[in-house]
């Protein structure tokens, strides 16, 4: 029986999801150590090393996402950010000095922070020519493959990293992103650029104007720093303030991701019924009654069963909000999926002087900060949605002239 195409496009897609988020899931959970245990560093360079390098990935991703978008060259640029990825972990491996290190994760590893993006970019563009009314539901299952990855990667990570130390981890994880440019190369072919927008309006479609664009990504990035800074808090927290164990902590965080995964997957099958934005607004709702849960929470029962509203907010915010962005900006699904994924550092750093404060007073504010900055977000994607929009625009081939 024959294959359809886009099942023999969309395969080795999720191949490459899986292998990015192993070697991911490989030294990002374990860079503090690295930089503390294998480089030596104080806590002062460790913070400003933490700081400057999600910024760096910010700048080089926006960069790139721009580019994306006026050539048809994704496919050369997920070759790019593969091999620098390998380069980037395997000068790691070897590099013990500060500043070597820091020099190569501002170049090489920046430039490998771009193949998320991009590669949800590719997806799209596939699902959009081959089966548009599935396309949200494509991205949220690629995005689900990306997580399972980080389910098993940091355990695994773990392992080699006790036996083996620092060298081996980032080794193998360039040896991950070597792999998944072998993959693209062999299995990815190109796809053309995205058709360039006429002024002709559609009827019955509209796209976001840039002040409801902002209100959005804003919204996202204050509900991203909340689900960054309650893993951070999260072990302290049930220790200090609950009452519990580092393995309740654990267990607490399993349970979220062991019901993430099934839900991107409920989810994005429901986009087929139900609008994307409306899900959206449901996971931030989600947000804010999950942090008024923890910022309350007098056992740890209650945490634990306060992460079903957690994993909704991941399989919203976490998954939908890259196709939901992607529709808003038809003629820039590289542009707009790293505007959101973006996200996802810059909530690192504003979580950081966050968790310092909820570190020198109570770990429960760390809550209170959370449950602020999802009412929030809830009230900036509200005011998005009150925004006059601009008409969708018709993406047409130019008319052949008749010979």
């Amino acid at each position: 029986m024959a294959v359809p195409p886009l099942t023999r496009r969309l395969v080795p897609l999720s191949l490459v999801f899986i292998v990015v988020g192993l070697a991911t899931s490989f030294v990002g959970p374990y860079l503090a150590l690295f930089l503390t245990e294998g480089v030596h560093a104080g806590p002062v360079r460790t913070t400003a090393f933490l700081i400057v390098t999600p910024l760096a990935g910010v700048a080089v991703s926006s960069l790139i996402g721009r580019v994306s978008d006026r050539r048809p060259i994704r496919r050369q640029l997920l070759i790019t950010a593969a091999l620098a990825g390998a380069a980037g972990t395997g000068l790691t491996a070897v590099l013990r000095n500060y500043w070597a290190v820091l020099a190569v994760t501002v170049t090489l590893t920046a430039i490998a922070g771009s193949l998320f993006p991009q590669s949800f970019a590719y997806a799209r563009q596939v699902l959009q020519r081959k089966d548009p009314a599935r396309a949200a539901f494509g991205i949220s299952a690629l995005r689900t493959l990306f997580s399972a990855a980080w389910v098993g990667g940091p355990p695994l990570a773990a392992l080699i990293l006790a036996a083996h130390g620092f060298g081996w981890t980032y080794g193998l994880a360039g040896a991950l992103y070597l792999l998944g440019a072998l993959l693209v190369v062999l299995l990815l072919p190109k796809v053309p650029g995205p058709v360039t927008a006429t002024a002709e309006v559609e009827s019955h479609g509209r796209v976001a104007n840039p002040v409801a664009l902002f209100l959005i990504i804003a919204s996202f990035t204050l509900v991203t720093t909340a689900s960054t800074l309650n893993v951070q808090a999260m072990s302290l927290f049930v220790q200090n303030d609950l009452g519990g164990t580092i393995g309740q902590a654990g267990l607490i965080l399993g349970i979220c991701a062991a019901l993430e995964i099934p839900m991107m997957l409920v989810l994005g099958a429901l986009t087929t019924r139900i609008p994307v934005r409306r899900l959206i607004y449901v996971g931030v709702v989600c947000a804010v009654a999950y942090h008024a849960v923890a910022a309350s929470a007098t056992h740890v029962w209650m945490l634990a069963a306060a992460q079903l509203l957690q994993a909704m907010v991941i399989s919203t915010v976490g998954a939908l909000s890259i196709s939901y962005v992607q529709d808003l900006m038809p003629a820039h699904p590289g542009r707009a999926t790293t505007m959101v994924t973006n996200t996802f550092p810059i909530g690192q750093v504003v979580a950081a002087p966050l968790f310092g404060l909820a570190q020198h007073f109570d770990f429960r504010l760390a809550y209170a900060f959370n449950l602020g900055l999802c009412v929030i977000g809830l009230l900036l994607l509200i005011a998005s949605g009150r925004v006059r929009t601009a008409p969708r625009l018709v993406h047409r081939e130019p008319a052949i002239s008749p010979a």
